[in-house]
């Protein structure tokens, strides 16, 4: 069953051309803001085969070198379709993983014998489903004391190096900007590491653990200079709930608060999103601001609505210069002027305000959302019960 129904539940549809332009130019011109690759896509399920299909090709490519993939994979929730993906391609016979080496990328700690963790995720989701050595599979969940945990995460770092480093790494972006276990805070040059969760972390695993008080409150992680230190990064991010933190990682600056920011300093970074993941990017959020539009009634009075919190002026007081100096000098071009525009536009929201429901007497309520007649309007229930109408109270204002 299909649970993520914000994604397609959009009152205003996104012309494809924002998000899936056909020219380089005009993805040039779309995504001048952005400052690491991103993709797009309408819905997540294709944006997981995207990736999926970027992996295997990788992989495949590795085995026409005669040489091991060495994959750094996490587990989150937004990888679990990718994995879902690349099980299908393996048993279509498009895909083999015997070359492949995978190197978890965190796991809890303490974690008891036989708890659930993010290595036997990653088994139920993919390895045990694939024919990948079980030798070729790594992971920084070995019981260890406290004492020991430095070294350990140096050996877990060696391990890699050993291998020829990673290729690709592949996670989600957390909901406040997390790379595997880095919480804000962690820094650009943090290497493989305990590291205390926040209540966010906790609370996201809580179903894995049936309750966020059984979640560990730490975790061995690879740092951001070992993920930054792959050849290749693909993060994933789906949903309206990620939209805030994808802006800022994808067109922000570059802060240890975010540490997702850092990936604008890989040269081989991607992230893929959804539509509801990108919702507020500028390329889809404020359009006016890199290309040219196709306006229609809903997107000249998103547009206007904007202006007027960026101007400080209501709608009637907007200028030509207003129009001009913020990107939407076309909407004056197309309506002869900002007058025209601000009446046009304030005529169209005024008549959404519903503060006499059913209009005034006599009233033209053609576009009212509510009858004008009968009046004053009748609780028919009240009256069923009572054998009463009830009485019409009248506002008394100068209007």
């Amino acid at each position: 069953m299909k649970t993520n129904l914000s994604s397609q539940i959009k009152l205003d549809r996104i012309p494809k051309r924002y998000y899936a332009p056909d020219g380089e130019l005009e993805l040039a011109a779309l995504t001048r803001d952005e400052k690491v690759y991103t993709k797009i896509f309408e819905g997540s399920e294709e944006g997981s085969v995207y990736v999926a299909h970027d992996v295997a090709e990788l992989i495949q490519k590795c085995k026409a070198e005669h040489r091991h993939c060495v994959l750094a994979l996490g587990s989150g929730v937004g990888t679990h379709a990718v994995y879902a993906e690349l099980v299908r391609m393996y048993q279509a016979g498009e895909v083999s993983f015997s070359n492949v080496i995978v190197f978890n990328i965190g796991e809890y700690y303490p974690l008891a014998e036989g708890a659930p963790g993010t290595m036997s995720l990653l088994k139920e989701l993919l390895l045990d489903k694939v024919n990948i050595d079980p030798e070729n599979i790594h992971s920084p969940g070995k019981l260890v004391s406290k004492e020991d945990v430095y070294q350990y995460c140096k050996n877990y770092e060696e391990e890699i190096e050993a291998c020829g480093g990673i290729d690709l790494a592949l996670c989600e972006i957390g909901a406040v900007g997390n790379l595997a276990f880095n919480e804000p805070g962690s820094q650009l040059n943090s290497s493989c590491r305990l590291m205390l969760l926040g209540s966010d972390a906790r609370h996201m695993a809580s179903s894995q653990f049936n309750s966020s008080e059984n979640v560990p409150r730490s975790a061995v992680t690879l740092g951001i200079s070992n993920l930054m230190s792959a050849r290749r990064i693909v993060c994933v991010a789906w949903g309206e709930n990620k939209a805030n933190i994808v802006k800022r990682t994808i067109e922000g600056d570059i802060t240890d608060l975010i540490p997702s920011s850092f990936l604008q300093t890989h040269r081989r970074a991607k992230i893929v999103l959804d539509l509801s993941a990108a919702e507020a990017l500028t390329r889809i959020s404020r359009p006016w601001l890199v290309t040219s539009c196709e306006w229609d009634e809903k997107l000249i009075r998103r547009a206007i609505v904007w202006l007027c919190k960026v101007t400080g002026k209501p709608i009637l007081k907007l200028t030509d210069k207003d129009y001009n100096d913020n990107g939407l000098s076309e909407l004056v071009a197309l309506f002869g002027s900002a007058y025209n525009v601000n009446i046009r536009i304030f005529n169209s929201l005024q008549h959404t305000i519903t503060g006499w429901p059913g209009g005034k007497p006599n009233a033209d309520d053609t576009f009212r959302p509510e009858r004008a007649k009968p009046y004053p309007k009748r609780n028919s229930s009240v009256r069923r019960k009572t054998g009463n109408p009830i009485r019409p109270i009248f506002v008394s204002s100068r209007r």
